[in-house]
């Protein structure tokens, strides 16, 4: 439950501020001139934050749509990412987003046109290849989807640019709206997953993986392209069979014909972040596990990740036809 909204004042009239204020009635509301007043000032705390987040109603500036880092991509050549929030309403141990951000409240950008209007741009100069659009990066796609309404604005974009792909990363059950409109081939949701041991252990607040699977279901069988994200992968005791029980409960009931793209990641992270986060939960026994550090990024140590990886690209590739299988560099 959101408490207390922070509110910029350039955008206190918005249409969207103004019914956001509706349905949280009974918070506290408070102006200021400029979100960052709040996010990034120092002395915060993460972690305590997360128990009680906030609601800032911002507008953005500049950099809607960047392009997306190296080797991320489902199949297009041209990759992008855009994130209309930041932060995230789930509590994953793992999130990088702890040790990046100062703060924990969440940051819902209103200015949604501004974001679609980027996109046309970007993709107007992309001498008429397929583009792919990433969302979830710094939040997740659909979780505050019934707060937001930011997928139903975004989505007829899609419809009439059918060269213009979307991805909606998600941990999310928030698929109401989508499963009342017709689904659109160029919209992959796709879906993060992990054995129940580590959602039950590292994946606070988030829906259990037997939820996730029945909204899979759900949204394939009214016709929308899936995704499946095994990313990041978690050592653990008991790893491999946990990580093949996984694949066998996912591929026994999804429809392999409906299925976009699979992909696999081991854990890593900018080194500073992990350092921010290992002081946030010092007694976070994922983080004592073997790791180092090269080039500035944090993962497990070089001959644990490749095994963890080889065995889970052999058995998914029992279940796959490889040209749906896009690794995690």
């Amino acid at each position: 439950m959101i408490n207390t909204l922070y509110i910029e004042k350039d955008v206190s009239d918005h249409p969207r501020v103004q019914s956001i204020l509706k349905r949280f009635n009974k918070a506290e509301v408070i102006e200021c001139d400029h979100y960052s007043e709040l996010f990034n000032r120092k002395a915060q705390n993460f972690r305590f934050q997360k128990q009680n987040p906030a609601l800032i109603l911002a507008k953005k500036h500049k950099q809607f749509v960047l392009p997306a880092p190296d080797a991320y991509s489902i199949g297009g050549n041209k990759n992008y990412y855009f994130s209309h929030m930041m932060n995230c309403i789930y509590d994953c141990r793992y999130c990088f987003l702890q040790g990046m951000y100062r703060s924990a409240h969440y940051v819902l950008f209103v200015n949604y046109e501004d974001f679609s209007d980027d996109i046309i741009r970007s993709a107007s100069e992309s001498n008429h290849d397929d583009c792919y659009y990433f969302s979830g990066y710094d939040c997740d796609s659909l979780a505050l989807e019934p707060i937001t309404g930011f997928v139903d604005f975004i989505l007829p974009i899609f419809e009439k640019n059918p060269r213009l792909w979307l991805e909606l990363r998600t941990k999310s059950t928030q698929i109401r709206d989508l499963l009342n409109r017709p689904a659109l081939s160029n919209c992959v949701v796709a879906f993060s997953l992990s054995p129940d041991n580590i959602v039950d252990a590292l994946e606070a607040k988030t829906p259990s993986l037997n939820k996730r699977i029945d909204a899979i279901k759900k949204l394939q069988e009214k016709g929308w392209p899936i995704g499946l994200r095994f990313d990041p992968l978690i050592y653990h005791d008991d790893f491999q069979k946990n990580y093949a029980g996984l694949f066998a409960e996912v591929f026994d009931v999804l429809d392999l014909q409906q299925l976009h793209s699979v992909s696999l990641g081991n854990f890593r992270m900018p080194e500073k972040f992990f350092r921010n986060m290992v002081k946030l939960y010092p007694r976070e026994k994922m983080f004592s596990a073997a790791m180092q550090a090269n080039d500035g990024m944090v993962s497990y140590a070089e001959e644990k990740e490749k095994a963890m990886l080889q065995f889970c690209e052999r058995t998914l590739l029992e279940y796959i036809p490889e040209d749906k299988y896009f690794p995690c560099q």
